[in-house]
């Protein structure tokens, strides 16, 4: 290039714009290379499913937000060991969940790989079906969790040993439910005349009475039932 003082600008001097320019030429010692397409199809399936497009993946297929899709995809074992769990319990974001919580945390607090984990994706799918299908709280699965951690066992039957099974006797809820009503008409009279924090305050006797056995959901829609919507 030459910069003009004068003008202030650079310009170019000479121009090479193609290959020939340079005069390049093929050197006579390497030997052309041909690569065969049936080659690089071969090489091409047997290679592992690379990360990004296993989030990809992840998101299309489970419905993960593109953060856990990345967690959970941070290496080959993790994305196998979420796609068994997701596949076994049908809850593929609370796999997610449980991976970024629970698990992880176990595996750091240890320095252990998930190779290590004392709690396959078989068992952790088993626990979380619990606590879709309402037999187990989120809070009872984490009792439950630590055990399986720490001394292992089977889901169902740690459930009935710690007496962690949510009520499911809708009956049942709906009589204790009403003494809790009558047992807190200040509360009541407060929730209609448009007090929310008073349906609050009757949750957490409802869950105080059924010793936090009760299904939270449960309680919520027989409680707004009762006190008529």
């Amino acid at each position: 290039v030459l910069f003009n003082p004068d003008t202030g600008e650079t310009r170019a001097m000479r121009t090479k714009e193609d290959a020939h320019d340079y005069r390049y030429f093929p050197d006579p010692d390497l030997p052309p290379l041909v690569i065969a397409p049936e080659w690089v199809e071969r090489v091409r399936s047997e290679m592992p499913e690379l990360p990004r497009l296993m989030a990809e993946r992840f998101q299309k297929d489970y419905g993960l937000p593109a953060y856990d899709a990345a967690m959970v995809t941070q290496n080959k074992a993790f994305g196998a060991y979420f796609e068994e769990a997701a596949k076994a319990s049908g809850q593929p974001k609370l796999v997610a969940n449980w991976m970024m919580g629970e698990i992880s945390r176990r595996l750091n607090t240890e320095d252990l790989g998930l190779d290590a984990s004392r709690v396959n994706a078989t068992t952790l799918a088993q626990l979380i079906t619990r606590i879709a299908d309402g037999t187990i709280s989120n809070n009872g699965a984490k009792q439950v969790f630590e055990s399986l951690w720490t001394e292992g066992g089977s889901v169902d039957a740690l459930i009935e040993s710690k007496g962690l099974k949510q009520m499911s006797d809708t009956g049942e809820l709906e009589r204790i439910l009403d003494e809790v009503l009558a047992a807190n008409a200040k509360s009541v009279e407060e929730y209609r005349a448009g007090k929310d924090k008073a349906f609050n305050a009757l949750i957490g006797q409802a869950m105080k009475a059924t010793k936090g056995k009760a299904n939270p959901a449960a309680v919520n829609e027989l409680l707004k039932k009762k006190l008529g919507g």
